[in-house]
């Protein structure tokens, strides 16, 4: 910890296992937990508030402003669990005054130079892939995985186990367990190879992809797909979380299967 090429601000609460390397810059009004390694220049600003067992690779900075003319100066903060990985040059701004933290997780994954805006909440075992950028106030869930230079629109949400292209444009929410692709962004199937590996059964499997086929591949509309669902298919958490998620969303889900 006492390294002596690092500035650490004397009223930042540093575990004693904390590993810095030179060149580090750790502002005031920061707290770091057990085995976090941070790696050289990076910058840890005002308002971070990271777990345990965490690795932040050279370059990245955490807890600065937002990017957000409407930003009044309110101390706000970064949230991050335990056991992230967070690559080079990656950019995680803190919360305004609408929810005053940015939150990340546990066991996620940010490659390198992704971008985490003001108000986002990042859940447990998520992976960014490179340069993907997240605007303000979006929710990403559980398992979700986010191609290499996406750019995700503002207050989306992207749901749990759901992987999103490369290259992808993403303006509208994201559904629990698909696969998102195309332009503009589209259902192109179930994550079916991530549920296998997450332990999902062949028969649990089935039972989203027929979800899906009545939200997405036959000619009803959202509103008449949800009924539908709801009438036609057992109650079950999977079922459950799908029907939520169409029903609270906001902006309006991704479109429906199309042929190319």
């Amino acid at each position: 910890m006492n390294q002596p090429l690092a500035f650490v601000h004397p009223q930042a609460k540093i575990a004693a296992t904390v590993v810095i390397e030179p060149f580090v810059t750790i502002h005031k009004n920061v707290e770091i937990g057990e085995g976090t390694w941070i790696g050289s220049n990076v910058t840890i600003m005002e308002g971070a508030r990271i777990g345990k067992n965490n690795k932040i690779f050279p370059g990245a900075v955490i807890s600065a402003i937002p990017q957000d003319l409407k930003f009044g100066g309110e101390e706000s903060i970064v949230r991050i669990g335990d056991n992230n990985i967070i690559r080079e040059f990656v950019t995680i701004n803190r919360g305004t005054v609408a929810n005053m933290e940015t939150v990340v997780g546990n066991n996620n994954l940010l490659m390198a130079y992704v971008h985490v805006a003001h108000d986002c909440i990042i859940g447990n075992n998520c992976i960014l892939a490179n340069v993907s950028t997240l605007a303000g106030h979006i929710t990403v869930d559980d398992y979700a995985i986010i191609g290499g230079m996406v750019a995700v629109h503002q207050f989306v949400n992207i749901g749990s186990h759901s992987m999103i292209s490369g290259g992808s444009l993403v303006r509208k929410d994201i559904p629990p367990y698909v696969k998102a692709a195309r332009e503009p962004i589209s259902y192109v199937g179930i994550n079916s190879i991530g549920l296998r590996r997450r332990g999902f059964t062949s028969e649990k499997i089935n039972e989203v992809q027929n979800i899906y086929r009545i939200l997405f591949q036959q000619k009803n509309n959202v509103s008449q797909a949800v009924n539908i669902i709801e009438a036609e298919m057992p109650a079950s958490k999977e079922r459950d979380e799908i029907i939520s998620f169409i029903t609270n969303s906001k902006r309006g889900i991704m479109r429906g299967y199309m042929k190319q």
